[in-house]
């Protein structure tokens, strides 16, 4: 069979034949390690490509056999699109990711099958059924790529689910070398897959169910080895296990590699793992800081992230070399029109060296979800605006407008070409070349990001103030107090 992999696009960054101009965004791409992995789940005897339509454009047209689409709830609306016109070509497509496991009733309406959960074992068994003539309407992979850990377990399971190995084949990363350019690196891998925290307002969480799965160790460093220099781990949590990761990192300590990650705070706790990540060629990692209120960590289930740590876990970390960028989230129940200055002020006091910045966003399949949704909270049932950047549900502290607008500015303020720049230097200073040059081309991307989004926003606390000495003045001078006769 001849096979198209495809991730779909946003309005906004989607390239196509009348558009074909790609955005300077690369810093903001890295792989598409689920379509790479799928593709090497294929038997060899069928042809696969991948299409990714943020760097090209998709052939509706395209002379192939079966479509595999994957999606996160934000491109829903294009992938059931590309659904419907290949399905109008007499295409058999298949659906996967994110939103076709947490909403698969919905997404099954859309594709001839879906896979719910991971590609591993069930789209083996999507191939086999099409071949057959027997395709069902919904694959569930049910552990058939689990097995028990040997001596590297200390993953913190949920209580009664054991702690699992994650069997993955090699990346088919050759499928994406026509567009190595259009991405920041298209040498993506994961070492262990899943989280197990229980943040409310996580996809993560619901997709894994709390589960943290891991990769025979021996797998990940032949992977590595056939690796260049550079690279990235897009693991959930690079640390959930300490004793795979401190044997993960000793052993890339010879391979003088350079790579980045995500990660919990928690790592700043742990002064040999790490000191050993700096060792082994650690750069920067994403960190979810997530918000500078401990009620609202608490209310999401993050409370061990602990808000009056926050400055010297954040500085022991760039202490060690490795720079961070922080995941904010604002629009959560305890923020209030002036959380855009507090959060602004916390960032710079705290020297973070970039900045995603989420509206918080219920996403389908979570708890989150589930308390808006019965508190009538959930506003907007356009599944294209749940991507991070747009207020679909009613604030608690706040109106929408006051969210939207709040959240715009503090991206547009903290991306400010000065302090970009400074945040340069300073990086340069205290992290290291490397990081402060990975930071500079961050910062200027989501710069361009923002300024071709036309992100500007103004800050609600602000306007409030000024509203309201606007309406004392439009009173005139207040009267003097009658006196008693």
């Amino acid at each position: 069979m001849n096979i198209l992999l495809v991730l779909p696009a946003g309005d906004s960054v989607r390239v196509t034949k009348e558009h074909p101009q790609v955005p300077k965004r690369a810093m903001l791409r890295f792989s598409v390690l689920p379509l790479t992995i799928v593709a090497a789940l294929t038997p060899k005897q069928h042809q696969v490509r991948i299409v990714d339509e943020n760097v090209e454009p998709l052939d509706l047209d395209a002379e192939v056999d079966l479509v595999g689409i994957t999606f996160m709830t934000a491109l829903a609306p294009r992938a059931y699109q590309i659904a419907r016109e290949f399905k109008a070509r007499g295409k058999t497509v298949v659906g996967g990711g994110f939103h076709p496991s947490l909403c698969p009733e919905e997404a099954a309406e859309h594709f001839d099958a879906i896979v719910a959960g991971d590609a591993e074992g069930a789209w083996e068994a999507v191939l086999q059924d099409l071949e057959a003539g027997r395709l069902r309407k919904i694959y569930r992979n049910r552990g058939a790529n689990l097995f028990p850990v040997a001596a590297l377990g200390d993953a913190r399971p949920t209580p009664g689910r054991p702690a699992a190995s994650l069997r993955v084949p090699p990346a088919r990363r050759d499928l994406l070398s026509r567009n190595e350019e259009r991405y920041v690196t298209i040498n993506a891998i994961q070492a262990g897959r899943g989280c197990e925290h229980a943040c409310r307002y996580c996809s993560v969480t619901a997709f894994h169910e709390r589960s943290y799965r891991q990769r025979p160790l021996e797998d990940v460093l032949a992977e590595l080895r056939a690796m260049p220099r550079d690279l990235i781990f897009v693991d959930d949590n690079i640390m959930s296990c300490r004793d795979y990761a401190l044997a993960l990192f000793r052993a890339l300590i010879p391979m003088r590699k350079r790579w980045v990650s995500q990660c919990s705070i928690e790592i700043a706790d742990d002064p040999e793992l790490l000191r050993l990540a700096h060792e082994a060629g650690c750069c920067g990692l994403f960190i979810g800081i997530e918000t500078v209120s401990q009620e609202n960590l608490a209310e999401m289930g993050k409370q061990f992230n602990a808000v009056a740590r926050y400055q010297e876990r954040l500085r022991k970390i760039r202490g060690q070399g490795i720079g961070v960028v922080a995941g904010m989230i604002v629009g959560l129940d305890k923020d209030d029109p002036g959380v855009f200055e507090r959060n602004l002020r916390f960032l710079q006091r705290t020297q973070i060296d970039g900045l995603q910045l989420n509206i918080l966003t219920p996403l389908p399949g979570t708890p989150l979800f589930e308390d808006l949704q019965r508190a009538g909270r959930v506003t907007d049932p356009d599944w294209s605006h749940y991507d991070f950047r747009h207020v679909v549900f009613q604030p608690a502290g706040m109106t929408a407008a006051e969210l939207q607008q709040g959240a715009d500015w503090l991206y547009s303020q903290f991306y400010r070409l000065d302090r970009i720049l400074l945040r340069s230097v300073r990086t340069l200073l205290t992290c290291g070349l490397t990081p402060a040059l990975l930071g500079l081309r961050l910062n200027l991307t989501y710069r361009y990001d923002n300024r071709r989004e036309g992100i500007i926003g103004s800050n609600p606390a602000r306007q409030a103030v000024w509203g309201s000495l606007a309406a004392r003045a439009s009173r005139g001078p207040k009267a003097p107090a009658t006196q008693p006769v």
